[in-house]
């Protein structure tokens, strides 16, 4: 009892002074754009929430918006003036996660703002390898008319239309075809576009090919 009654008294002579109740807008701001809270979102960055914060992924907001679809928060991102060239811990641009997502309009936002063609992420994919690989043939166009050479080599020597080849993408194919893809070409293992069809089975792709 004692005790208590000193410690009472030491509190009442040396009050402690009230802690604010201190937010991370910053955190609150990632939250809000995993959800998808476009509203909350700018309510936030009104308040000082940085528009480049980063989770411990490295993902920004706007990297979150485009892997995850929401297409409206990432285009207000981008017309706030979020930086389209920031890169997450694994090396996925925004524009990367837009072109693996199919996102037309995120993609044409991004690349209307400068967005960087050239980066690899740490697979060593571009975002001209993901619309290949996934079929995205109208995003796959839109990073072809931004400068992306049809023909340009990737890792193990790999072009566009070997991907879109490998995985049966028959629209994203004619449309390197249509640019000048060379059907010719060879990965570091000598094997072409044609052959990578055939072992995945895509006979209409292969049929496109071989035409």
């Amino acid at each position: 009892m004692k005790c208590l009654r000193l410690l009472s008294l030491l509190v009442a002579a040396f009050p402690i002074a009230a802690l604010p109740q201190t937010v991370n807008i910053n955190a609150d701001l990632l939250l809000a754009a995993r959800k998808g809270s476009e509203a909350t979102v700018q309510v936030l960055l009104d308040q000082g929430a940085s528009l480049n914060s980063r989770n411990r992924l490295g993902d920004t907001p706007l990297i979150i918006a485009a892997k995850n679809g929401h297409t409206a928060m990432g285009l207000m991102l981008i017309e706030r003036g979020a930086d389209v060239n920031i890169r997450n811990l694994a090396g996925v641009s925004p524009l990367m996660a837009a072109a693996f997502e199919g996102n037309l309009q995120l993609v044409r936002a991004l690349l209307a703002r400068r967005a960087d063609l050239a980066p690899t992420d740490r697979v060593k994919k571009t975002a001209v390898v993901y619309a290949a690989g996934n079929g995205h043939a109208e995003v796959l166009r839109a990073l072809l008319d931004a400068g992306v050479d049809a023909n340009a080599r990737y890792d193990n020597e790999l072009t566009a239309l070997m991907w879109a080849s490998a995985y049966g993408r028959d629209e994203a194919v004619k449309l390197l075809l249509v640019r000048g893809a060379d059907v010719n070409a060879r990965d570091n293992r000598g094997k072409t576009a044609a052959e990578m069809a055939e072992e995945g089975g895509h006979r209409t792709t292969l049929s496109l090919l071989r035409k």
